[in-house]
This record gives structure tokens, sequence and C-alpha cells, in this order.
């Protein structure tokens, strides 16, 4: 393992942190595809939104958790 690797974790509070993006990013590309037929812009939306949801729970499953 590389050794800036080895200092790589995340904390109790930064992991319940980054659990409240994700479910609220979550939430908000659901809305956004809900809003579909209402909002030109959806997409856009549900992109940004999507995409922090998704990199967020990469971090949450492959950054050990510093207990």
């Amino acid at each position: 393992m590389p050794a800036f690797l080895e200092h790589l974790h995340l904390t109790s509070l930064t992991g319940t942190v980054l659990i409240v993006v994700v479910v609220l990013a979550g939430h908000r590309f659901r809305k956004a595809w809900k809003d579909r037929e209402s909002d030109p812009r959806w997409k856009v939306r549900a992109w940004i939104y999507g995409s922090v949801a998704f990199f967020g729970l990469l971090v949450l499953a492959f950054v050990p958790l510093k207990v």
C-alpha cells in the first residue's frame, strides 16, 4: 500500500456528516427525477445530486473508519 494511503481514514464525525450529505443528495435526486415533466433543467440537477450521492457512497464503502 502506498504511504499516502496509510493515513487515509474517516473519523466518526466525518462519516456521519458524509452519510447525511449522501441521504440529502439522494433525496434531492429523487425530487429532480419526479419533477422531470415540469422542470426543463431536471437532467442537470439530477446529474449533480446523483454524482454527489454516488461519490459519497464510494467514499463510505472504500475508506476505512478509524475507531
